[in-house]
């Protein structure tokens, strides 16, 4: 038996079935027909002499030697990934290339500037940035879709590294002529007494706000609801006394024009968050990804002591 097809097209199409659990999902990714993807994976099969997926009700999950394969797949992507940095390692960082994934607030702004102004220097290396939920991002890192992920602090994760874990308060997000918005500080409950615009119940930011409400026994009204941070903030700066929540990496951008006011809250869960930056544990990352690690670490450190 040969076994050629484990360096061709069929393992890159298996990896992108293994990621989506979709033979139609990982079409859409890899921009090619869903039947195309299914060829290879039977051929895959054929050429093993085995089955590589169990089929179930919500899509396909690898079975042993599925899991067998990936694991094989990605060490061997993640050694063409070391060679191929150390090439470019030879040539300085005049070329290269930094896989970013983030959860929404912090991409939004604050890492394509930073991003612009690396490349000021860099001019050769190029960026693909993934946003994604929080829960995400060390899956990403851990599978060799990402080099670098920028979240908020949350539970361990096996085989991540934190570089950098800085403070990150949530602040009180509103229109600058608010009530509130002259204010120092302000509580939980003084925020409550106004209409509030948040993000969904699972995202790590709601869950924060009803935590610290529950422990106080405080109740608010929800009068406008997105997973979009834009639709948040410019609900918020339309006025009306709404409030939102956000980190000020999230916002820099508006506070610096003046579309909108924070006003830093006192209540112990909301200012116990910080931001993290994680890479794969024993891993050498490429030239310019720890370069630009070190970039990511000196501006979320001199924005949060401006």
């Amino acid at each position: 038996m040969s076994y050629r097809i484990l360096q061709e097209t069929a393992v890159r199409y298996f990896l992108e079935v293994v990621r989506t659990g979709s033979v139609k999902d990982a079409a859409l990714k890899l921009n090619v027909a869903p039947s195309a993807v299914s060829r290879q994976i039977a051929k895959l099969e054929s050429e093993l002499d085995t089955l590589l997926f169990d089929r179930r009700a919500r899509g396909l999950a690898p079975n042993a030697a599925g899991e067998l394969l990936a694991a094989y797949a990605k060490r061997t992507q993640q050694d063409i990934d070391r060679v191929t940095s150390d090439i470019q390692a030879l040539r300085g960082l005049r070329v290269g290339r930094v896989r970013l994934a983030s959860v929404e607030g912090i991409a939004h702004e604050f890492i394509p500037t930073l991003a612009a102004s690396f490349r000021e220097k860099y001019v050769g290396i190029r960026f693909d940035l993934d946003v994604c939920p929080q829960g995400d991002i060390a899956r990403r890192i851990r599978d060799g879709e990402a080099d670098v992920g920028i979240t908020l602090s949350g539970l361990p994760e096996p085989d991540i590294e934190v570089e950098l874990r800085h403070p990150a308060p949530v602040l009180a997000i509103m229109a600058p002529d608010h009530p509130l918005a002259g204010q120092r500080q302000i509580s939980l409950s003084q925020v409550i007494g106004y209409p509030l615009a948040l993000p969904p119940k699972d995202s790590s930011l709601r869950q924060l706000l009803d935590t610290s409400c529950s422990r106080q026994g405080l109740r608010y009204e929800t009068v406008f609801s997105s997973n979009y941070l834009d639709s948040l903030l410019g609900f918020a700066a339309a006025g009306g006394g709404v409030i939102t929540f956000y980190g000020e990496l999230s916002v820099r951008g508006r506070l610096k024009a003046g579309t909108i006011a924070a006003v830093p809250l006192r209540d112990r869960e909301l200012n116990e968050r910080s931001i993290e930056v994680q890479t794969l544990a024993k891993r050498n990352l490429p030239p310019a990804g720890r370069a630009f690690v070190q970039h990511l670490a000196e501006a979320i450190t001199r924005v949060s002591d401006e």
